[in-house]
């Protein structure tokens, strides 16, 4: 079971820059990969970024790559993955949602609720 918190959304003008929280916590936490996904309105939900539960191989979406950088701090049993997002722009409008993956599995199994981010033109 882990249990997955999101924090530090808001509303920024085009260019400027944000950094997502997301509070991870489990008996297990440093066995999972912890992502990034957002859903803008009207739009499914696609994938950010990635980092492996080593915290040494990350991954992004063609669409950040450049401007966000994801990265974590280890606990016991809580992990903190930050997602930097700087030189905003408006198609990154969405609800922002941290989800973990077990290393050995293939799916992300729990969800936090998300944290909005709006950026204004």
């Amino acid at each position: 079971q882990v249990q997955l918190v999101e924090s530090g959304g808001g509303l920024v003008q085009a260019g400027g820059y944000l950094r997502l929280s997301c509070e991870a916590s489990g008996r297990t936490i440093n066995d999972w990969t912890i992502g990034w996904f957002r859903q803008a309105p009207g739009k499914e939900r696609e994938f950010v970024a990635s980092i492996n539960w080593t915290g040494r191989f990350t991954n992004y979406a063609d669409s950040v790559k450049g401007r966000f950088t994801i990265s974590k701090t280890d606990g016991a049993f809580t992990v903190v993955v930050y997602l930097q997002m700087n030189t905003l722009k408006p198609e990154d409008t969405a609800v922002y949602s941290c989800a973990a993956r077990h290393r050995v599995g293939d799916q992300y199994n729990f969800w936090g609720r998300g944290t909005q981010v709006t950026v204004s033109s």
